[in-house]
Protein backbone atom coordinates (compact mmCIF):
# COMPACT_ATOMS: atom_id res chain seq x y z
CA UNK A 1 0.00 0.00 0.00
CA UNK A 2 0.64 3.23 -0.44
CA UNK A 3 1.89 5.85 2.05
CA UNK A 4 -1.29 8.00 1.59
CA UNK A 5 -4.43 9.23 3.37
CA UNK A 6 -7.39 9.54 0.91
CA UNK A 7 -9.47 12.20 2.38
CA UNK A 8 -13.03 12.53 1.33
CA UNK A 9 -15.54 14.92 1.48
CA UNK A 10 -19.25 14.19 1.50
CA UNK A 11 -22.97 15.24 1.78
CA UNK A 12 -25.24 12.66 0.99
CA UNK A 13 -23.10 11.10 -1.68
CA UNK A 14 -25.10 7.30 -1.35
CA UNK A 15 -25.42 8.04 -5.78
CA UNK A 16 -21.56 8.43 -5.68
CA UNK A 17 -19.36 6.86 -3.03
CA UNK A 18 -19.91 3.46 -3.82
CA UNK A 19 -18.13 3.78 -6.96
CA UNK A 20 -15.63 6.09 -5.72
CA UNK A 21 -14.63 3.49 -3.25
CA UNK A 22 -14.67 0.70 -5.56
CA UNK A 23 -12.89 2.42 -7.85
CA UNK A 24 -9.88 3.00 -5.30
CA UNK A 25 -10.04 -0.70 -4.42
CA UNK A 26 -8.34 -2.10 -1.31
CA UNK A 27 -5.03 -2.00 -1.82
CA UNK A 28 -4.14 1.11 -3.03
CA UNK A 29 -3.69 3.40 0.70
CA UNK A 30 -3.14 2.97 4.17
CA UNK A 31 -6.15 4.64 4.54
CA UNK A 32 -9.27 5.89 3.47
CA UNK A 33 -11.84 8.63 5.72
CA UNK A 34 -14.78 10.21 4.53
CA UNK A 35 -15.37 13.47 6.58
CA UNK A 36 -19.24 14.17 6.17
CA UNK A 37 -21.84 16.95 6.81
CA UNK A 38 -24.17 15.69 8.39
CA UNK A 39 -26.00 13.29 5.59
CA UNK A 40 -29.18 12.14 5.98
CA UNK A 41 -28.64 9.51 3.54
CA UNK A 42 -26.98 6.50 2.90
CA UNK A 43 -23.63 7.90 3.18
CA UNK A 44 -22.57 6.63 6.98
CA UNK A 45 -24.22 3.06 5.82
CA UNK A 46 -21.83 2.89 3.01
CA UNK A 47 -19.17 3.65 4.77
CA UNK A 48 -19.52 1.00 7.51
CA UNK A 49 -19.90 -1.62 4.99
CA UNK A 50 -16.71 -0.55 3.06
CA UNK A 51 -14.67 -0.45 6.52
CA UNK A 52 -14.05 3.04 6.39
CA UNK A 53 -13.49 5.86 8.66
CA UNK A 54 -16.31 8.15 8.75
CA UNK A 55 -15.63 11.79 10.71
CA UNK A 56 -18.77 14.19 11.62
CA UNK A 57 -17.94 17.80 10.79
CA UNK A 58 -19.83 20.80 11.38
CA UNK A 59 -19.36 23.91 10.32
CA UNK A 60 -19.49 27.40 12.45
CA UNK A 61 -19.21 29.82 9.68
CA UNK A 62 -15.52 30.44 9.48
CA UNK A 63 -12.16 29.29 9.21
CA UNK A 64 -11.65 26.30 8.96
CA UNK A 65 -13.97 25.12 6.45
CA UNK A 66 -14.11 21.19 5.66
CA UNK A 67 -10.29 20.13 4.55
CA UNK A 68 -8.02 22.34 6.06
CA UNK A 69 -10.13 21.31 9.25
CA UNK A 70 -9.56 17.87 9.32
CA UNK A 71 -5.70 18.59 8.10
CA UNK A 72 -5.19 20.47 11.44
CA UNK A 73 -7.81 18.51 13.38
CA UNK A 74 -7.16 14.84 12.28
CA UNK A 75 -3.55 15.49 10.59
CA UNK A 76 -3.20 11.93 8.60
CA UNK A 77 -0.41 9.93 10.04
CA UNK A 78 0.67 9.17 6.35
CA UNK A 79 3.06 11.28 4.26
CA UNK A 80 0.91 12.05 1.54
CA UNK A 81 -3.17 13.05 1.82
CA UNK A 82 -5.57 13.03 -1.74
CA UNK A 83 -8.02 14.69 -1.56
CA UNK A 84 -10.99 13.13 -3.66
CA UNK A 85 -14.74 14.14 -4.01
CA UNK A 86 -17.06 10.98 -4.24
CA UNK A 87 -18.12 11.81 -7.63
CA UNK A 88 -14.48 11.30 -8.37
CA UNK A 89 -13.28 7.87 -9.62
CA UNK A 90 -9.62 6.61 -9.95
CA UNK A 91 -8.79 4.45 -12.89
CA UNK A 92 -6.22 1.78 -13.78
CA UNK A 93 -4.40 4.42 -15.77
CA UNK A 94 -3.94 7.18 -12.72
CA UNK A 95 -3.56 4.16 -10.32
CA UNK A 96 -0.26 3.23 -11.94
CA UNK A 97 0.87 6.72 -12.44
CA UNK A 98 0.32 6.97 -8.88
CA UNK A 99 2.17 4.26 -7.62
CA UNK A 100 5.55 5.27 -9.67
CA UNK A 101 4.93 9.31 -8.58
CA UNK A 102 4.95 8.68 -5.03
CA UNK A 103 7.42 5.50 -4.91
CA UNK A 104 9.97 7.02 -6.50
CA UNK A 105 12.50 9.38 -4.68
CA UNK A 106 11.73 12.75 -5.73
CA UNK A 107 11.74 16.48 -3.78
CA UNK A 108 8.33 17.25 -5.41
CA UNK A 109 5.96 18.34 -2.78
CA UNK A 110 2.50 18.28 -4.05
CA UNK A 111 0.78 17.16 -7.68
CA UNK A 112 -1.38 18.62 -10.23
CA UNK A 113 -4.04 16.44 -10.90
CA UNK A 114 -6.02 16.34 -14.43
CA UNK A 115 -9.79 14.89 -14.49
CA UNK A 116 -11.90 14.04 -17.33
CA UNK A 117 -15.51 15.51 -17.03
CA UNK A 118 -19.27 13.97 -17.62
CA UNK A 119 -21.70 15.54 -19.17
CA UNK A 120 -25.01 14.17 -19.75
CA UNK A 121 -23.56 10.66 -19.25
CA UNK A 122 -20.90 11.31 -21.75
CA UNK A 123 -17.38 12.40 -21.01
CA UNK A 124 -16.39 15.81 -23.29
CA UNK A 125 -13.94 15.35 -25.51
CA UNK A 126 -13.43 18.98 -25.30
CA UNK A 127 -13.99 21.88 -23.23
CA UNK A 128 -12.28 23.55 -20.62
CA UNK A 129 -9.72 21.25 -18.85
CA UNK A 130 -10.53 20.80 -15.25
CA UNK A 131 -7.42 20.17 -13.35
CA UNK A 132 -7.06 20.51 -9.40
CA UNK A 133 -3.56 20.67 -6.65
CA UNK A 134 -5.46 17.90 -4.41
CA UNK A 135 -2.37 15.24 -3.57
CA UNK A 136 0.37 16.86 -1.40
CA UNK A 137 2.80 15.67 1.62
CA UNK A 138 1.18 16.16 4.94
CA UNK A 139 2.05 19.30 6.46
CA UNK A 140 3.48 20.56 3.01
CA UNK A 141 0.85 23.78 3.11
CA UNK A 142 -2.92 23.93 3.69
CA UNK A 143 -5.88 25.72 1.59
CA UNK A 144 -5.76 29.08 1.10
CA UNK A 145 -7.28 30.86 3.76
CA UNK A 146 -10.77 33.12 3.05
CA UNK A 147 -12.57 34.50 6.08
CA UNK A 148 -16.04 34.40 4.82
CA UNK A 149 -17.84 35.59 8.09
CA UNK A 150 -21.39 33.39 7.04
CA UNK A 151 -21.70 35.40 3.86
CA UNK A 152 -21.54 31.80 2.69
CA UNK A 153 -23.25 28.14 3.36
CA UNK A 154 -20.36 26.22 1.74
CA UNK A 155 -18.47 24.42 4.37
CA UNK A 156 -15.82 22.98 2.45
CA UNK A 157 -12.99 24.80 0.11
CA UNK A 158 -14.40 24.85 -3.65
CA UNK A 159 -12.35 26.78 -5.26
CA UNK A 160 -9.17 27.81 -2.77
CA UNK A 161 -6.59 25.84 -3.61
CA UNK A 162 -3.65 24.26 -1.53
CA UNK A 163 -0.68 27.03 -0.84
CA UNK A 164 2.29 24.68 -1.09
CA UNK A 165 5.82 25.07 0.36
CA UNK A 166 8.15 23.47 -2.38
CA UNK A 167 8.52 22.21 -5.84
CA UNK A 168 5.28 20.65 -7.58
CA UNK A 169 4.95 17.92 -10.14
CA UNK A 170 1.85 17.10 -12.19
CA UNK A 171 0.09 13.07 -13.10
CA UNK A 172 -0.96 13.40 -16.51
CA UNK A 173 -3.07 10.37 -16.56
CA UNK A 174 -6.72 11.44 -15.49
CA UNK A 175 -9.37 10.92 -12.74
CA UNK A 176 -12.77 10.26 -14.06
CA UNK A 177 -15.28 13.06 -13.06
CA UNK A 178 -18.81 11.77 -13.23
CA UNK A 179 -22.01 12.92 -11.21
CA UNK A 180 -25.00 11.03 -11.14
CA UNK A 181 -27.24 13.63 -10.06
CA UNK A 182 -28.59 14.98 -12.66
CA UNK A 183 -28.74 18.71 -14.35
CA UNK A 184 -30.84 19.86 -11.64
CA UNK A 185 -28.42 19.37 -8.67
CA UNK A 186 -25.73 21.08 -10.95
CA UNK A 187 -27.46 24.21 -11.45
CA UNK A 188 -28.35 23.99 -7.50
CA UNK A 189 -24.28 23.73 -7.03
CA UNK A 190 -23.46 25.94 -9.29
CA UNK A 191 -25.76 29.09 -8.27
CA UNK A 192 -24.29 28.88 -4.79
CA UNK A 193 -20.58 28.77 -6.01
CA UNK A 194 -21.56 31.93 -8.24
CA UNK A 195 -22.74 33.83 -4.82
CA UNK A 196 -19.73 32.51 -3.23
CA UNK A 197 -17.35 33.85 -6.37
CA UNK A 198 -19.20 36.73 -6.04
CA UNK A 199 -18.09 37.68 -2.36
CA UNK A 200 -14.57 36.06 -2.72
CA UNK A 201 -13.99 38.80 -5.55
CA UNK A 202 -15.31 41.91 -3.57
CA UNK A 203 -13.83 41.34 -0.75
CA UNK A 204 -10.22 39.70 -2.40
CA UNK A 205 -10.01 41.91 -5.60
CA UNK A 206 -8.08 45.05 -3.72
CA UNK A 207 -6.38 42.80 -1.42
CA UNK A 208 -2.84 42.31 -2.75
CA UNK A 209 -2.10 39.40 0.09
CA UNK A 210 -4.66 37.68 -1.65
CA UNK A 211 -3.75 38.32 -4.62
CA UNK A 212 -0.27 37.42 -4.47
CA UNK A 213 -1.20 33.77 -3.63
CA UNK A 214 -3.36 33.29 -6.90
CA UNK A 215 -2.13 31.11 -9.76
CA UNK A 216 -1.90 32.39 -13.67
CA UNK A 217 -5.74 31.15 -14.23
CA UNK A 218 -7.22 32.92 -11.25
CA UNK A 219 -5.81 36.10 -12.43
CA UNK A 220 -7.29 36.08 -15.49
CA UNK A 221 -10.54 35.31 -13.96
CA UNK A 222 -10.96 37.52 -11.28
CA UNK A 223 -9.87 40.02 -14.26
CA UNK A 224 -12.48 38.89 -16.36
CA UNK A 225 -14.80 39.49 -13.26
CA UNK A 226 -15.72 43.11 -13.67
CA UNK A 227 -16.62 42.63 -17.44
CA UNK A 228 -20.42 42.21 -18.44
CA UNK A 229 -18.20 39.44 -21.40
CA UNK A 230 -16.74 37.56 -19.36
CA UNK A 231 -19.84 35.00 -19.86
CA UNK A 232 -19.39 34.69 -23.84
CA UNK A 233 -15.60 35.01 -23.41
CA UNK A 234 -16.12 31.66 -21.77
CA UNK A 235 -18.67 30.13 -24.24
CA UNK A 236 -16.16 31.21 -26.82
CA UNK A 237 -13.04 29.77 -25.23
CA UNK A 238 -15.13 26.40 -24.07
CA UNK A 239 -16.72 25.05 -27.44
CA UNK A 240 -14.18 26.90 -30.02
CA UNK A 241 -10.91 27.32 -28.65
CA UNK A 242 -10.48 24.25 -26.72
CA UNK A 243 -12.43 21.90 -28.55
CA UNK A 244 -16.51 21.56 -26.90
CA UNK A 245 -18.11 21.67 -30.60
CA UNK A 246 -16.55 17.66 -31.01
CA UNK A 247 -19.08 16.77 -28.19
CA UNK A 248 -21.73 18.37 -30.30
CA UNK A 249 -24.97 19.58 -28.57
CA UNK A 250 -23.66 18.08 -25.56
CA UNK A 251 -20.58 20.17 -25.94
CA UNK A 252 -22.94 23.23 -26.75
CA UNK A 253 -25.04 22.92 -24.04
CA UNK A 254 -22.04 22.65 -21.70
CA UNK A 255 -20.65 26.25 -23.18
CA UNK A 256 -24.03 27.49 -22.71
CA UNK A 257 -24.20 26.45 -18.55
CA UNK A 258 -20.51 27.18 -18.52
CA UNK A 259 -21.46 31.05 -19.83
CA UNK A 260 -24.64 31.31 -17.74
CA UNK A 261 -22.74 30.88 -14.33
CA UNK A 262 -20.26 33.05 -14.91
CA UNK A 263 -22.47 35.64 -16.38
CA UNK A 264 -24.50 35.05 -13.09
CA UNK A 265 -21.52 35.92 -10.73
CA UNK A 266 -21.16 38.75 -12.79
CA UNK A 267 -24.30 40.05 -12.46
CA UNK A 268 -24.21 39.23 -8.45
CA UNK A 269 -21.15 41.35 -8.20
CA UNK A 270 -22.76 44.23 -10.03
CA UNK A 271 -25.52 44.04 -7.86
CA UNK A 272 -23.69 44.24 -4.63
CA UNK A 273 -21.72 47.36 -5.79
CA UNK A 274 -25.04 48.75 -6.52
CA UNK A 275 -25.98 48.20 -2.90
Amino acid sequence: MLDLTIAIPALNEEKNLPGCLKAIGKELATKIVVIDSGSTDATQSICNVHGVEFIQFKWDGKFPKKRNWYLRNHTPQTKWVLFLDADEYLTEEFKHDLKTALSEPSDIEAFWLSYTIYFMGKKLKGGYPLNKLALFKVGAGEYERIDEEQWSKLDMEIHEHPIIKGKIGAIKSKIDHQDFRGATHYVNKHTEYASWEANRYLKAVNDQDIASQWTWKQKIKYRLMKSVLIGPIFFFGSYFLLGGFRDGRRGFAFAIMKMSYYNLIYCKIQEAIKK
